[in-house]
């Protein structure tokens, strides 16, 4: 949960500056890295938009996370079993 929580903001940047689209009249992007993303998404939509799409992600790193200690400890076992 915390890392999810950590994490989302950087996430939702990170995807929206790879779904960005050039401004028709300037041609300019409107996002140009992750700290100013991370600015104007805050100041034009507020902050709680940057958690949109929460539990789809929460769900994924939850998931992953539980795998590998998981997975972690089958090897730890398997490497013991082996000595």
């Amino acid at each position: 949960l915390i890392y999810s929580i950590a994490t989302m903001p950087l996430e939702a940047s990170k995807n929206r500056m790879a779904s960005q689209k050039p401004d028709a009249v300037t041609g300019k992007l409107p996002y140009t890295g992750t700290i100013q993303t991370l600015r104007t998404v805050s100041a034009n939509e507020g902050f709680m938009a940057l958690y949109n799409g929460f539990l789809p992600y929460y769900m994924r790193c939850g998931g992953h996370t539980v795998s590998m200690f998981i997975i972690v400890q089958m090897l730890r076992d398997y490497y013991k079993s082996m000595q």
